[in-house]
């Protein structure tokens, strides 16, 4: 018998700790929790609200945050009483190293540490059956990244999106020929400018993905393995906006912005529709 009450008293002391650590998380709901969070990690949003209001940015991120928070409202009533450890202690990490970057990294850095700390936070409260990387993905796209896509990815995309479109013109049988940015077609000089680099298509592309898996119950398996297909629909999408003005500009003495505008927000209506279909298609699929 004092065999059995020496090991019986270390499990009921572990048991009690255990009980006493749960009351403590049940004490307050999971959405004060991530209340709580979302407050030590202030001084990264109040970051990107300045860029964005001082216009340094585009307030793109703005209709990512209101799809979070619908997301979050209607998981509020199927949100865990009991978080998970692991997501809570990557929740926990995740956010002391955006609180040590804001000291050293850029800012942008901090931000999207923190973007991923509180989509950590989230999940180890959400239920184990709904997705994580479409809200991660949503809480992104949240931030102020706009301006550095364009920045970093700018001119790259420009110069791949005019190689593409030279090589699509040449195959119609135009004279076309690509220097830099610029195309040489028909004797005509066009510029591919940073409006053409697609950047904002890429933002709106990924931002209808993850927002249609988040609230289309796709898992996580099935969001990456069509995430690949999305890059595709911008691209092509991107080089025959940009080739369709470009000829439109070499056939003509000048082009009217209303047409620009009127062209560029068909072929992103049309890659958006496109992006919607390849992700909801997989809703039906192996889990």
């Amino acid at each position: 018998m004092a065999a059995t009450s020496s090991y019986a008293v270390p499990r009921v002391i572990a048991t009690n700790r255990a009980g006493r650590w749960q009351q403590r998380f049940d004490s307050l709901p999971p959405v004060a929790w991530l209340a709580l969070q979302a407050t030590a990690l202030w001084p990264h949003w109040r970051w990107a609200a300045a860029r964005v209001a001082d216009g340094s940015d585009d307030p793109l991120g703005l209709a990512a945050l209101a799809a979070l928070g619908v997301l979050m409202w209607r998981l509020a009533p199927q949100l865990r009483a009991t978080p998970r450890p692991l997501w809570l202690g990557a929740a926990i990490v995740a956010t002391l190293a955006a609180t040590a970057a804001s000291f050293v990294m850029p800012p942008l850095v901090g931000a999207l540490l923190a973007a991923l700390a509180l989509a950590a936070g989230a999940r180890a409260f959400m239920p184990s059956q709904h997705a994580m990387l479409p809200m991660a993905g949503l809480t992104v796209l949240a931030l102020p990244v706009v301006s550095s896509l364009q920045f970093y990815a700018g001119y790259p995309l420009r110069v791949v999106t005019a190689q593409l479109s030279t090589w699509l013109l040449q195959g119609l049988g135009w004279a076309a020929q690509r220097s830099g940015t610029a195309m040489l077609v028909q004797g005509r000089l066009v510029i591919v400018d940073a409006p053409c680099s697609g950047v904002q298509m890429v933002w709106m592309a990924y931002f209808c993905a993850c927002a249609v898996a988040a609230f289309g119950g796709l898992r996580d398996g099935q969001f990456l393995r069509r995430l690949p297909f999305v890059g595709l629909l911008v691209l092509a999408g991107n080089v025959l906006r940009n080739s369709a003005l470009v000829g439109l500009e070499a056939s003509r003495s000048a082009v009217a912005e209303t047409t620009h505008q009127a062209v560029g927000l068909l072929m992103l209506l049309l890659v958006c529709g496109a992006v919607a279909a390849v992700v909801l298609g997989g809703r039906d699929g192996q889990r």
